[in-house]
């Protein structure tokens, strides 16, 4: 460990880089504000992500950071260490992140007199679960405890004080999403589904999730109250969920609409399941307190990225022996045909969002 709790006044955090992990963090800092009132905890990031940290504890400052323009590379990083010693005077830094941007930024800070501690990463680990031969199948520890491990580097135990975005509310308010739709009629089911990521070892095929759209078309038209809620962003994204709003009248499309996180993630704590890929919007989905089913194909629960309190039920999957093939679902197909996804039925999926309900 490093220091004495009983010293801290201000502690520094970063997470750069992908939406959903920068969403994983949400747990283990709300959590640690909650164990420790007094400390004021300042969290960097990414401009475009502060906007996740919704109804957050009084103690927390979330910082948006350009670190490709206004921060960039060793001068700039020099900088921020600079300004961020200047404006917050922190007592550590607990690096949530551990590439090469946040080590030298703990470096700066450590000239200013600033510690640090950093999350480990188990890259070894990571590489033997996914090569091609001679997997060593056994689950890793799961990043929000990767970063929990971090803050108990730094000697801030922590228990579990983080119940969802919206912990202490009933439901967060319909008014936040007024411009999306009106408040969720009693005895409607509210399906979501995000059916992108970033790389295609994630993507469950569009043509067969639309299959799962078309049956849950079939129960609204055979009078099954439901509304079905379709989230992406690119422009593809937008032309593909933009077809099926029109093909399938109990879909609504928010596409390209750049409602914004805190719209978004108010929708999704109405919506009574979402159907994910291992994704940034399964962690979004998780976080909001919705119950979240997630499609995995080249990636793997294994890997530790499962979604907040997700269990082993909400993941639908297949028993292959070549999976997973990569961490971040980037690697080229060894079999060249993502079998993994795409011997998937679309049934299962179907089913998975109103089992035991």
């Amino acid at each position: 460990m490093v220091g004495n709790t009983h010293n801290y006044h201000t502690v520094l955090l970063a997470r750069f880089s992908a939406l959903g992990d920068v969403a994983m963090t949400v747990p283990a800092v709300y959590s640690a504000c909650r164990c420790y009132p007094d400390v004021h905890f300042v969290f960097v990031t990414r401009p475009s992500m502060t906007s996740i940290f919704v109804d957050a504890p009084a103690n927390l400052t979330v910082v948006g950071v350009d670190v490709k323009e206004t921060y960039d590379g060793i001068t700039g990083l020099r900088k921020l260490a600079g300004e961020i010693v200047d404006k917050y005077h922190p007592d550590i830094f607990i690096d949530l992140h551990n590439v090469l941007r946040t080590k030298l930024l703990a470096t700066f800070l450590r000239l200013k007199g600033v510690p640090s501690v950093r999350i480990f990463k188990p890259r070894a680990k990571r590489r033997a679960l996914t090569r091609r031969h001679n997997k060593v199948m056994l689950p890793l520890i799961s990043q929000r405890a990767r970063y929990r491990e971090a803050f108990f580097k730094a000697g801030l135990g922590l228990t579990e004080k983080f119940d969802g975005l919206y912990s202490g509310h009933a439901k967060a308010d319909p008014a936040l999403f007024a411009a999306i739709t009106k408040p969720k009629p009693a005895g409607e089911a509210w399906i979501g589904i995000a059916p992108f990521a970033a790389h295609k070892g994630k993507i469950y095929p569009p043509e067969m999730m639309e299959k799962v759209v078309a049956m849950l078309q079939a129960d609204a038209d055979a009078g099954k109250p439901l509304r079905v809620f379709l989230f992406g962003g690119g422009n593809d994204e937008q032309q593909t969920l933009g077809e099926w709003e029109r093909k399938y009248p109990c879909a609504t499309s928010l596409a390209g609409k750049r409602y914004g996180f805190k719209t978004e993630l108010a929708l999704f704590n109405h919506i009574d399941t979402v159907v994910t890929m291992d994704s940034a919007n399964m962690h979004l989905a998780a976080i909001a307190g919705t119950h979240t089913i997630s499609v995995w194909g080249a990636t793997h629960p294994y890997c530790g990225f499962k979604g907040w309190r997700q269990t082993d039920a909400d993941t639908v999957q297949l028993p292959l022996d070549c999976r997973p093939c990569s961490v971040f679902g980037d690697k080229p197909c060894h079999r060249g045909d993502h079998l993994c996804m795409t011997a998937i039925k679309p049934e299962m999926i179907y089913n998975s969002i109103f089992a035991g309900k």
